[in-house]
């Protein structure tokens, strides 16, 4: 199985064109005033513009309001939602695209019965837990504590970086790994020698 990439946190268009040109599957904005990844719709616009057909557009969203999500629909031509905070499932199905739910992973937490309501999601994202912020920490967590069986496509986040990833491909098995510190210069700005080693990692992984 080929696993997917996802370079999230983008917040200029020449990283969106260089995760494109060297192989993403995906790219993420930020949509969360929070975050110093946090993108505003003129900037999303351009970046959306920017990137070539066959790579998906994600927008990344924490506890939003239906309006906000809608405002950014409109504005930037989302291909795929990703809820990060406490959303109900009705609510993240509202909108009449697909989405990611993701949840944040701690010892003891029962991941299954979290992310149960989401089934019609079309994949669980998980991340490390911080009791702060809703991702984007730069943290791992234990991949045992992944469940062996999960009812939908797994999406692993989390510390990932260029030097991990091959490891966790081949530990967890999971259909897509999304990462956005571990390819960065800085917060916001994407190394694009990052990206390739990280893609590069994953794919020697599953060669």
């Amino acid at each position: 199985m080929r696993t997917r990439i996802k370079i999230c946190g983008i917040t200029r268009v020449e990283d969106a064109r260089a995760a494109a040109e060297l192989g993403a599957d995906a790219v993420g904005m930020v949509f969360y005033a929070p975050s110093p990844r946090n993108v505003g719709l003129d900037q999303a616009r351009e970046i959306v513009a920017s990137i070539p057909p066959f790579v998906s557009v994600v927008g990344l969203f924490v506890n939003p309001t239906p309006e906000w999500v809608e405002s950014v629909q409109q504005a930037c031509a989302l291909e795929l939602l990703q809820f990060h905070g406490d959303e109900a499932p009705d609510f993240c199905g509202r909108f009449g695209l697909p989405y990611i739910k993701a949840a944040r992973v701690r010892a003891g937490a029962d991941l299954v019965q979290c992310l149960s309501p989401y089934q019609a999601a079309r994949g669980w994202l998980l991340d490390a837990y911080d009791d702060q912020r809703y991702g984007g920490t730069g943290a791992t967590f234990d991949w045992k504590l992944i469940p062996r069986e999960l009812a939908r496509p797994l999406i692993l986040s989390g510390g990932l970086t260029p030097e991990n990833v091959g490891a966790a491909v081949r530990q967890v098995s999971p259909w897509a790994v999304d990462v956005s510190s571990g390819v960065e210069a800085a917060k916001g700005i994407k190394d694009a020698a990052k990206i390739a080693a990280f893609i590069a990692g994953v794919k020697n992984e599953i060669a």
